[in-house]
């Protein structure tokens, strides 16, 4: 249990904590902070305290404007790191819970924050990720009649993927000249990922 009020309904629960980058009005900087409830702890302001074996060496991953450095650490720091948020955030914890000014400084509002892209993507490769992904996807290009091809239940379907098609969720996107969307309803074909990052941390 934490010392942070969270509601029930809250997507951003202890167990969760999901990494994202953020930057308010009166600091523009972007940082990485880590949502609970309707809060984000900046990692940045409490960086020293992550005093295990491995993040003790790398603390300044929280200190950087993308998750890129934190997510080349590893499974090892990544478990480690969420073990120290966990005891921070803890009801029976006392360094964060306790301290009036470190708090001011590590907590911001979700509602005075705005989020962006938590990663430098320079490239990647998207997957059909299930029957029904591929039999859209086959559907636009081959009918109805053939969608499914029967070697997407033997073999992963993978495809290249824009980098530049990655934009936080809730971001403005113009459509490129020629394509159009007579059906408001439709999604954009543009991807775009939320501002929160669970992943295997």
């Amino acid at each position: 249990m934490s010392f942070i009020s969270v509601d029930a309904a809250s997507d951003f629960s202890y167990q969760n904590l999901p990494y994202g980058v953020f930057s308010t009005s009166d600091n523009p900087r972007h940082r990485i902070g880590v949502a609970i409830g309707d809060q984000i702890l900046d990692l940045s302001v409490i960086r020293s305290l992550f005093v295990g074996p491995v993040m003790s060496k790398h603390q300044d991953a929280f200190d950087q404007s993308t998750l890129n450095a934190f997510m080349a650490l590893g499974y090892e720091a990544w478990n480690e790191a969420r073990r120290t948020l966990q005891k921070l955030l803890s009801a029976s914890e006392r360094t964060l819970k306790d301290n009036v000014s470190l708090r001011s400084r590590a907590f911001v509002h979700q509602s005075a924050a705005m989020m962006h892209l938590p990663a430098d993507v320079g490239d990647y490769t998207d997957f059909y990720s299930s029957r029904d992904h591929a039999t859209n996807v086959g559907i636009m290009f081959r009918g109805k009649e053939n969608a499914l091809l029967p070697n997407w239940l033997r073999l992963p379907v993978g495809y290249h993927g824009r980098a530049s098609s990655l934009v936080v969720s809730g971001t403005p996107i113009q459509r490129p000249c020629g394509q159009m969307r007579p059906d408001q309803s439709n999604l954009s074909m543009l991807a775009s990922i939320g501002p929160w990052y669970s992943g295997p941390a």
